[in-house]
């Protein structure tokens, strides 16, 4: 029996050192996604990187609102490549929301360029993805631009 508990202790050690020497995620297999494939990858959540700023009425709203993934220890999870969806979540005017709402995130993170509403109000937008909960990003504004 002695040397059944050797051989488990050993294989043990080895995939906890083979985790940490393949330098993916925190080293500890299985917490930031081991070294599986991404095709299926689901973060833990998702968070505005980047929130979106006030702009004027049809105007790209800049910088680009960006959405990142997190993994389970809250650091961007840079295995996740799937698409984010944008959307407007508080819509008090009935505004349009212009530009690519379906990004695939690189390296964990999804960018949103060229993003505008089409009526003046405050906003907020929703990201989501597959099997995890939507994220509100802070409330913005879109003003009606005033000549010179």
């Amino acid at each position: 029996m002695r040397i059944a508990h050797s051989s488990f202790t050993r294989t043990l050690v080895t995939l906890v050192i083979s985790g940490c020497i393949g330098g993916n995620g925190s080293g500890l297999v299985g917490i930031a996604g081991g070294t599986g494939s991404t095709a299926s990858h689901t973060p833990a959540s998702l968070f505005f990187f980047v929130q979106p700023n006030s702009a004027n009425v049809g105007q790209a709203i800049t910088p680009p609102v960006q959405v990142a993934a997190k993994d389970s220890l809250g650091a961007i999870d840079t295995l996740f490549t799937g698409s984010v969806t944008i959307s407007v979540s508080s819509n008090p005017t009935g505004a349009a929301l212009s530009g690519t709402k379906v990004v695939r995130a690189v390296t964990g993170i999804a960018s949103f360029g060229g993003l505008s509403l089409d009526k003046a109000g405050t906003y907020t937008l929703q990201a989501s993805t597959s099997g995890v909960t939507p994220v509100i990003s802070n409330p913005f504004p879109i003003t009606t631009a005033t000549g010179p």
